[in-house]
């Protein structure tokens, strides 16, 4: 469960992320869409956690700023989208410096973020039964 704290930290980096022309270009394609809500929310934020740790979690990630895919899974496109792609946008939209693993603390808080954006997402582009 997420405090009013981090509710509030979440909404106010969203809308700083929105101003920048870049990260408010992405969007879930049809295809990420219907995989995210044929999963759940339980999967794909356990996905999101998996993901942030395994591809931008240690110190020195393999590729860093080039290791987080643009498409494939709803969770790449999140990560552009919230700045959580690659250590060097962590470290200038979250301030969180590169050089150093992200404590647990950090990753869940990450996750969050790539999970509140995904969950805006869907809930701009309802399932619309019927249409072709």
């Amino acid at each position: 469960m997420i405090d009013e704290t981090e509710s509030q930290w979440i909404d106010n980096t969203l809308e700083r992320l929105s101003h920048s022309t870049f990260r408010a270009k992405f969007t879930l394609n049809d295809k990420d869409r219907a995989y995210a809500r044929a999963k759940g929310k339980t999967t794909i934020d356990r996905h999101a956690h998996e993901l942030l740790r395994s591809r931008v979690g240690g110190a020195e990630p393999h590729n860093d700023g080039r290791q987080t895919p643009w498409r494939g899974h709803p969770v790449f496109t999140a990560q552009h989208a919230t700045a959580t792609c690659c250590r060097g946008c962590i470290e200038k939209w979250h301030h969180i410096p590169r050089g150093r693993a992200l404590s647990d603390d950090e990753i869940n808080r990450l996750a969050d973020l790539v999970m509140a954006w995904i969950e805006r997402d869907l809930i701009e582009h309802p399932v619309i039964h019927g249409a072709q």
